[in-house]
């Protein structure tokens, strides 16, 4: 576990579960060894806080290479964090850039750490669920993992888009683990990629109760 999600571990989690008080359910679903990816909701900046929070082991998140690549103190230190935590840095843009986070991302998940992604990609603009991109199953064909749904609850209350720290005692947070979906052996084709990203939307679905919106959510400053 790299040394500053330790001391996060150590301070930040206790200080969330001491504030908070988050509902966890499903801890039976995560697993205890091997490598497996966690793809979940996603309503607010503070969903990876409380997922890491609640997850004893390492999670590796999936982070906007603009994170990485900011200017001045403020990006230098953004940088330094992202790194300290073991933060894979993305390329929304597409091409072969993007595949950079599937490279770092399937040894990590084959030597047997986690990692967590958002199918949406982006945070949810109204809390509804959006239609997943198919970028988590085939992360778990590649690399031979399952996945595990998460479910994230009240995080967009307790943290809106804009606000910079989660705000107790605004909402219940709750997170809802599922039963590991196993894509072993399946082809990674593009209906068969898309039909295991449906078929994972829909786990996730049942464990939050959002609305589904059978569309992908906009990006910020985008028309929905």
């Amino acid at each position: 576990m790299p040394l500053l999600y330790t001391i996060g571990k150590l301070t930040v989690a206790p200080a969330l579960r001491l504030a908070f008080r988050p509902t966890v359910e499903g801890l039976e679903h995560i697993p205890e060894t091997g490598g497996a990816i966690f793809a979940g909701n996603h309503l607010s900046v503070a969903d990876e806080l409380f997922l890491g929070t609640v997850v004893p082991r390492h999670l590796a998140f999936w982070a906007k290479s603009e994170y990485f690549n900011g200017s001045g103190v403020k990006g230098a230190l953004s940088k330094f964090v992202l790194t300290g935590l073991g933060a894979i840095p993305v390329e929304r843009a597409g091409g072969r850039a993007a595949l950079s986070a599937f490279d770092a991302a399937i040894p990590a998940l084959r030597s047997g750490e986690l990692v967590a992604v958002y199918p949406e990609g982006t945070r949810s603009p109204d809390g509804r669920l959006y239609r997943g991109r198919t970028g988590a199953a085939r992360l778990a064909v590649a690399a031979g993992v399952p996945i595990v749904p998460v479910g994230m609850v009240g995080t967009d209350k307790a943290q809106p888009i804009g606000v910079r720290v989660p705000r107790p005692g605004k909402a219940k947070i709750i997170i809802r683990f599922g039963k590991p979906l196993d894509f072993t052996g399946r082809p990674d084709d593009r209906t068969s990629l898309r039909a295991m990203t449906d078929e994972l939307m829909a786990e996730i679905q049942k464990l939050t109760g959002q609305e589904y919106v059978p569309r992908y959510a906009p990006r910020r400053g985008e028309p929905g």
